[in-house]
């Protein structure tokens, strides 16, 4: 399957929407540096994440137009994440998102994205194919 960009866009969406916020109600109480459970700052993190996200499948699609298949090696999916993570940060870092208080520890952040995103990952590439059969023959797209 080689997906499109609004196939991207939608399994983005839906793989932070669903996945990604059901592990994040799971991890907030257990991250590091973090006293209570602040629900708002890790799903505000996460919207940031999704709404970054969607920006980042431009600029891959853009990228991916000089491949002769159009589409990344699953190891260039994976490393994506890091350039991602460190803007999500930069922003975060910078009191730019609304709800997140400055100095926000960076390890809270670190093990919440990379958990995510890779739960998001490793989900995409194996038990999302399970209940979206036609997810695959549709170029990525959900609806």
């Amino acid at each position: 399957m080689t997906p499109t960009l609004l196939g991207r866009i939608q399994t983005r969406i839906f793989l932070i929407v669903v996945v990604g916020g059901i592990w994040t109600a799971i991890i907030t109480p257990v991250l590091p540096g973090v006293s209570g459970a602040p629900y708002g700052v890790t799903y505000a993190i996460l919207a940031l994440v999704g709404v970054l996200g969607i920006g980042w499948e431009f600029v891959y699609h853009g990228l991916q137009q000089f491949r002769w298949d159009k589409d990344w090696p699953t190891l260039f999916g994976l490393l994506s994440l890091i350039p991602e993570g460190l803007l999500a940060w930069a922003i975060v870092d910078a009191g730019l998102v609304p709800g997140v208080p400055d100095g926000a520890p960076f390890a809270a952040f670190l093990v919440h994205y990379a958990t995510t995103m890779l739960i998001a990952f490793f989900f995409a590439n194996g038990p999302m194919r399970v209940p979206f059969v036609r997810w695959r023959y549709r170029a990525g797209r959900l609806v």
